[in-house]
């Protein structure tokens, strides 16, 4: 089964940009995933061809109209998980994207101006995800984001399939530092652990600095990892000095 994707966006002459180069590029042209870019406009009804509209209430800015969007979105079909690129979504995380890697794909919807009218989203099954605490110019973006962090995952386009395994946020921890020759490089060595081949004591240092640098560089991740190791078969959690 191939990795479908399409995106619904103002901009198609954006995909697959970046996408169509390195592994995602290799991977589209051996057939492992497909794309389509769908240009909302084409669903407008007006010689404009126009989408947006003043914000009801007053304010700054347009909003993106909920019937065009509709339409470009059922022209599509629900048969795919529809995300909807938005500040206002859930924050994307590495489990959601597993998810949709191993599923048959994924449509969608990139936002623009001060956003979409709130009534799609109660109108039609749409998800909501956001890929940062900030503000672009638009969702197209974090739609290649989105999009490349699915591809990566597929099966026979990264190299080995366990390439992967130890990469920051797969385990829930941000991946231990990397080191490569030369050996010595402006009196800086490699640590000694990682010459010295016994692989046990590779294996423990490498868990080591991924646990320190997850609760020094981002004691969020390494509050939930360390909540997660204090719970009991059960799930029920259990007090740390248990």
């Amino acid at each position: 089964m191939t990795f479908a994707a399409t995106v619904l966006t103002l901009y198609p002459e954006m995909f697959p940009g970046p996408l169509g180069t390195s592994i995602a590029g290799r991977g589209l042209s051996e057939g492992k995933w497909s794309f389509d870019a769908v240009q909302i406009r084409d669903f407008a009804a007006d010689r404009h061809r126009t989408v947006d509209d003043t914000p009801a209430g007053g304010g700054a800015g347009m909003v993106l109209k909920p019937d065009i969007l509709a339409a470009a979105c059922d022209s599509v079909g629900y048969d795919r998980p529809m995300l909807a690129m938005t500040p206002r979504g859930a924050p994307l995380t590495q489990a959601r994207i597993r998810d949709l890697a191993t599923g048959p794909g994924v449509s969608i919807l990139c936002g623009r101006f001060e956003g979409f009218d709130e009534r799609l989203f109660d109108a039609r099954s749409i998800e909501q995800v956001s890929i940062g605490d900030y503000i672009l110019s638009g969702g197209e973006m974090g739609a290649l984001v989105l999009l490349d962090a699915c591809i990566r995952l597929l099966p026979g386009v990264m190299g080995a399939p366990s390439s992967g395994d130890d990469e920051s946020f797969e385990t829930g921890l941000l991946e231990y530092p990397q080191y490569t020759r030369p050996v010595e490089w402006e009196g800086r060595m490699i640590p000694e652990v990682l010459r010295s081949g016994d692989h046990a004591r590779i294996a423990a240092w490498r868990k080591s600095m991924a646990e320190t640098d997850t609760r020094l560089r981002r004691p969020d991740l390494w509050e939930r990892h360390d909540g997660a190791r204090v719970q009991s078969p059960s799930g029920a959690h259990m007090k740390k000095d248990e």
